[in-house]
């Protein structure tokens, strides 16, 4: 009794290391590939419970998130052979797990390795076509984005998705920095210069065209101030010939009076006029005249 107990308890205890090593399970935020012998048999694995058999199929489990690796300072040289020291980090995520299996062997270091000498490929082509200043004064978006365009494609080559690439740091060996940022300050200098010449220029073009234009203005209103005064001064003569022509001693009565209220009414003037000479001929007692007809 005690012996058949036993056996089928042994018998249980087999069973479930057989349920055992004939399941598997992928978690959310993993991937999974079953290889036999190395060969692949199957990667393409839904969270949940999956089944194997045992001693056969072998099951390699990789992280699906965004990985982030560190790269340590690499040397570059610009395109007038100045060097740099860069460095930079690198997000990545596996994007086709049967090519990143077969290309790195399910090795994140390996693909770390392969990565990052695949983005300092492309780091160097970005910083050998352009100045010092140019690496220096160049956008982030613009400097990352030309690296992202030349190592993305040789990523995918590795089955991975390459995220973002950041350069954390870019530094000049010290033996040379002195001379570095005194070339620098001078080319900085000089395009100031330039500049502000060019805005000096500018400047005296719109004062000139604004001169121009002014005395153009002037001008045109000087001619038809002139013009208008002109009408005024012609239509003015016709009224006083109307005037004159109708009643001529009411009209020099009128002009009289014109005269000396502008040439007596202002406080200060002087003249030296015989009170008996014709321009006061109304101030003394004048005789009525006939009305002409």
């Amino acid at each position: 009794m005690q012996s058949r107990l036993l056996y089928a308890l042994l018998a249980l205890v087999a069973a479930i290391l057989i349920v055992r090593a004939s399941v598997f399970t992928v978690s959310e935020g993993q991937l999974a590939i079953k290889s036999t012998g190395g060969e692949i048999v199957d990667s393409n694995y839904q969270p949940g419970l999956h089944f194997r058999i045992p001693l056969v199929n072998e099951v390699s489990r990789y992280d699906a998130r965004i990985l982030t690796q560190m790269y340590p300072s690499e040397h570059f040289l610009t395109r007038e052979q100045e060097q740099l020291n860069v460095d930079f980090y690198v997000k990545w995520r596996i994007q086709n797990l049967r090519k990143y299996y077969e290309t790195t062997g399910g090795s994140e270091e390996v693909a770390n390795a392969r990565l990052g000498e695949t983005v300092k490929d492309s780091i160097k082509s970005v910083v050998t076509q352009r100045t010092l200043q140019q690496v220096i004064t160049a956008e982030r978006a613009e400097f990352t984005g030309a690296m992202m365009k030349t190592a993305r494609p040789l990523a995918e080559q590795l089955g991975v998705e390459l995220v973002d690439v950041r350069i954390t740091k870019i530094d000049l060996p010290p033996q040379v920095q002195d001379s570095v940022f005194d070339r620098m300050r001078s080319n900085f200098k000089a395009q100031a210069a330039k500049l502000r010449a060019e805005g000096v220029e500018a400047a005296e073009r719109i004062r000139a065209e604004a001169d121009k234009a002014q005395t153009e203005i002037l001008a045109d209103a000087a001619r038809q101030a002139g013009q208008i005064r002109g009408q005024g001064d012609a239509s003015a003569s016709e009224v006083y010939a109307k005037s004159y022509s109708k009643n001529a001693e009411f009209y020099s009565f009128y002009r009289s009076m014109q005269s000396y209220r502008e040439a007596v009414g202002t406080q200060g003037d002087m003249l030296v006029i015989a009170p008996d000479s014709a321009y006061f001929k109304y101030f003394n007692k004048p005789q009525p005249q006939p009305p002409q007809r």
